[in-house]
């Protein structure tokens, strides 16, 4: 499979899983599931047809393991703007994780700390690395680093999902140190 119809099918995925599974009539189960061969069923539907080998390498190959696939459901690890409970058991964090952003976000994180906005958890990573190619997606990143280990200390709550994305509710602009 090159890589043009992997990103498509990636994509497409991410779309139809997270976002907005209604509009090719699917419906996610509470924790986000859906049957492989229903998902592969209504996009074909809807003309963006793809193989199961197709979606199995997408999902083995996809580089921030965006996917789940359990016996013959498949899910998006995170990023849901629609209703879903992932079912992840609290976890306690490591003493520090990171936020990758841009520039022009950084007044209103000082303001009001990171928020959630569409999706359901504000998305933290594990090392500066994955920070800074996450934010280098909408512009020259810059990375915070959140005192998640204080956070935690202090009640608030993180999971991890299967790809190993920390999730949290919201980070207050106290735990946030940022660069410079």
């Amino acid at each position: 499979m090159d890589e043009r119809r992997t990103v498509k099918v990636s994509k497409y995925l991410s779309k139809h899983l997270r976002h907005q599974p209604e509009r090719i009539g699917l419906t996610l189960d509470a924790h986000g599931w859906v049957a492989v061969d229903e998902l592969m069923r209504a996009a074909s539907a809807h003309g963006f047809p793809f193989t199961r080998a197709e979606l199995d390498h997408v999902v083995a190959a996809n580089d921030k393991q965006r996917f789940a696939i359990d016996g013959a459901r498949i899910r998006a690890s995170q990023g849901h703007t629609v209703e879903v409970d992932l079912d992840l058991p609290p976890a306690e964090p490591p003493a520090y994780l990171y936020h990758g952003t841009v520039a022009r976000n950084l007044d209103a994180i000082r303001a009001d700390g990171l928020r959630p906005m569409a999706r359901h958890h504000v998305h933290l990573s594990p090392d500066r690395e994955t920070a800074t190619r996450v934010g280098a997606r909408r512009g020259r990143p810059v990375v915070l680093s959140v005192d998640s280990g204080a956070m935690h200390r202090a009640g608030h709550l993180f999971r991890v999902s299967a790809n190993g994305v920390w999730l949290a509710d919201a980070v207050p602009p106290l735990y946030l140190r940022f660069p410079g």
